[in-house]
């Protein structure tokens, strides 16, 4: 392992692109605020996206791959940091914006494993920054913009050296077939699509009336027999009934002015939503905010499921990316991580920040992170681990 230092080298990720764990007696603190270092347990993953942890004590990592077709996968790794593959060849593509886009949110419950696609190629750059058009070659998988569900055992969990999907796998999900991979004996996994969202909607301009508007679906949770999806692309969240299949938009949200214009970026920054989290029956949604990603612009919004009515929680953030609401006695603290602590344009370094009251002022833990993507909460060892855009997977200890 080495330990990772601060950097300036911040590079732009496109913003739709949680993997911590910490013991409830480091998360609560006791008032400590020294900032925590770094440290790299893994480096070289495939733009790692989204993070959990199973009730094996392994982590799950979501990976969007190179934007090569079938180069997304789901790596496991067990608490001595070593990575072994889940599964390999699923969807990648570049994105309107030339990033790679594939595999992103997971969620766990019981043995299923939810995955889902961000957009792929469904679309390309239009003629001018801010439009996207069709793309004209069709997208390199059928399953972009979707949620898959995996059933695997324990003893696959711990024991498995993966499995790869084709490109005909793929094609018989989207034509919803069940498909099962195996290695011989009981070292399987059966993998189906649950719902397929819109690809695109079309979003004509008055100079691109081609335009379109793509799905690019981030983070993912369930609460009871829902699953609820952000939508970076059409700047929503999704609910899906688990039992139906059934799918619709939840809560929209929209444009606010950009403080910047008209020195830097349009007059309007879109929501972006990335993280998603429960807490006391409510959705907790982190809204990252557009270019040029103005400081003290991003929030926290808190959802009704039942109404899709919205709150902003904690406002005066930087590119939020994902939240982690931690209750105790009562009193609820909440953990928020930032992809880069300034802007316009991540002109900071990444940070995990403690608020114990959501009106703040929040507590700077962490630091030392360089374009963090998500994180996830392990409650019995004292370590937190943090996934980065760049590849590298860090844990970041509470002493």
């Amino acid at each position: 392992m080495t330990t990772k230092t601060k950097t300036n080298i911040i590079r732009i990720f496109n913003p739709i692109a949680a993997s911590l764990a910490l013991a409830v007696s480091a998360i609560l603190l006791g008032g400590t605020q020294a900032q925590a270092e770094c440290t790299e347990v893994l480096s070289d993953l495939r733009e790692p996206i989204g993070s959990l942890l199973t009730d094996q004590g392994n982590l799950l990592l979501s990976e969007s791959g190179d934007a090569t077709p079938g180069s997304g996968r789901i790596s496991i790794v067990d608490p001595s940091g070593n990575r072994r593959t889940l599964v390999d060849g699923l969807p990648s593509g570049p994105a309107d914006v030339g990033d790679p886009s594939g595999p992103t949110g997971i969620f766990m419950r019981g043995r299923n494993l939810y995955v889902l696609m961000g957009v792929g190629d469904v679309g390309i750059m239009g003629p001018r920054p801010g439009t996207t058009l069709e793309n004209p070659n069709g997208p390199s998988s059928p399953i972009f913009s979707s949620v898959l569900v995996m059933y695997f055992s324990a003893e696959t969990e711990n024991a498995t050296n993966g499995f790869t999907l084709t490109p005909d796998d793929e094609q018989a999900l989207a034509d919803g077939e069940v498909v099962t991979l195996s290695n011989g004996g009981r070292d399987r996994i059966r993998i189906q699509l649950l719902v397929d969202f819109p690809n695109f909607i079309p979003f004509p301009l008055p100079d691109v009336p081609d335009n379109i508007q793509v799905s690019n679906p981030f983070g993912l949770v369930a609460l009871r027999g829902m699953l609820y999806a952000t939508d970076g692309g059409r700047n929503h969240v999704w609910q899906v009934d688990l039992a139906t299949k059934a799918f619709s938009p939840l809560v929209a949200f929209p444009n606010i002015p950009n403080p910047l214009f008209p020195d830097l970026g349009g007059p309007f920054l879109e929501a972006v939503p990335t993280g998603i989290a429960v807490s006391g029956g409510q959705l907790l949604v982190t809204l990252l905010r557009g270019a040029p990603f103005p400081t003290g612009t991003s929030t926290v919004e808190q959802i009704d499921p039942a109404t899709g009515g919205d709150t902003t929680l904690i406002d005066n953030l930087t590119t939020a990316i994902g939240i982690i609401p931690i209750t105790k006695q009562g009193a609820t603290q909440y953990f928020v991580l930032e992809a880069s602590s300034a802007g316009p344009f991540f002109a900071g370094n990444g940070d995990f920040l403690l608020f114990e009251d959501p009106a703040g002022p929040p507590v700077v833990l962490a630091d030392c992170l360089t374009l963090p993507s998500s994180m996830t909460l392990n409650r019995n060892t004292g370590t937190l681990y943090v996934t980065e855009v760049d590849g590298s997977l860090l844990t970041v200890p509470f002493r």
